[in-house]
């Protein structure tokens, strides 16, 4: 398979073959943007080998663990971004309704080639496993939503961000360049696969059977577009005073990039390299919380199985908690009074309802 993606980031799912077929499929699930996007563009490398259009799949599941309208919401208008921008690259992207686990095998009945982006979560790798059993041609996973890809930044799993540090900071010159952006020779924008229509969000958000208790909110507008917006008034505006200032919740001193990255929608070694390319005093502070921090907890779900339990604490943890056990606490507080920000502690209190009214502390 010709490609300019580092083999570091491609990883074989099955032993099928690339066989006969209509299109190049590329599942679209953890990258949800147009660029920047290996996982993208080696779809279309593949699919100009082949001669074939390549046609984007995303399967929306109404009941993903934790998330509610606030969270489609924010993930369907970047999708709607993502789509037009790949139209115009003669790529449709199509949007079922449907878990990823039986949408992908029905849309692999006429394709040559699966592709797929790199999730760790439990559930994002049961479907990868689903789909990679299931199909009958290959299935290739290109890891694109970390800087340095997390077998090659460590093996096992690291306990702390000074374990995991110097094995990041020795490698990831290797891994910090952009993506070749590849033009695609065969349109697939004649083939009808149906899918959702996401002009209207709040129309396609109508159409979801999804948890509408949290009410959306207008203070972050997801897409590429924005997060791009939001990382260059960073760059212009706090960079300089990141390192001293990034800290204290009083001055909103933060790139909010988070859930732009979480979803995808914009590329973690195109943030690091504009602010690299930035420099100055706060661009190795936030490099060590872009690289170092967020990829060691990307290491820690990947090799934890328990990383959502108590049984993911180390054992010393686990003592310590257990002799406090019995201590008294000076207040208890239910569920509902946490939610509700009902405590004695003002500070709690506004983190809380800061999160009510935003969506992001």
């Amino acid at each position: 398979m010709a490609t300019t993606t580092e083999p570091e980031r491609v990883q074989l799912l099955n032993s099928q073959p690339v066989r006969p077929g209509r299109y190049v499929l590329y599942w679209m699930q953890a990258s949800q943007r147009a660029e920047e996007n290996p996982a993208l563009e080696f779809a279309v490398q593949q699919a100009n080998e082949l001669g074939l259009p390549m046609v984007t799949f995303f399967g929306i599941t109404d009941r993903f663990p934790e998330a509610n309208v606030r969270h489609y919401g924010f993930m369907l208008e970047g999708l709607r971004e993502t789509q037009e921008a790949l139209r115009r690259r003669g790529i449709q992207l199509v949007v079922w309704n449907e878990s990823p686990g039986r949408a992908v095998p029905k849309l692999a009945a006429n394709t040559a080639l699966v592709v797929t982006d790199r999730g760790y979560t439990r559930i994002q790798k049961r479907w990868r496993s689903q789909v990679a059993r299931a199909v009958r041609c290959r299935v290739v996973q290109i890891e694109g939503d970390v800087i340095v890809p997390v077998d090659v930044a460590s093996q096992k799993e690291e306990y702390a961000a000074r374990t995991i540090r110097p094995k990041l900071i020795a490698i990831r010159d290797q891994f910090l360049r952009r993506f070749r952006r590849t033009p695609l020779r065969r349109d697939s924008l004649s083939i009808d696969l149906g899918g959702m229509d996401l002009t209207d969000v709040d129309a396609a958000l109508g159409q979801l059977q999804i948890n509408r208790t949290a009410e959306r909110v207008p203070h972050f507008v997801g897409g590429t577009g924005q997060a791009k917006r939001l990382l260059r008034s960073f760059i212009a505006h706090k960079l300089e005073h990141y390192a001293e200032l990034h800290n204290d919740p009083t001055q909103d001193h933060v790139s909010d990039m988070s859930p732009y990255l979480h979803f995808g929608q914009i590329s973690p070694l195109y943030v690091a390299l504009q602010v690299q390319r930035a420099g100055g005093p706060g661009a190795e502070a936030y490099l060590e919380q872009l690289l170092v921090r967020r990829e060691l907890s990307i290491n820690f779900v990947h090799y934890n199985p328990e990383y959502d339990s108590y049984g993911c604490l180390p054992a010393w943890a686990r003592a310590t908690l257990e002799a406090h056990r019995a201590d008294k606490r000076p207040e208890l507080y239910s569920e509902a009074q946490l939610e509700r920000a009902q405590t004695s502690d003002p500070y709690w209190n506004a983190a809380q309802l800061e999160m009510v009214a935003i969506g992001k502390m």
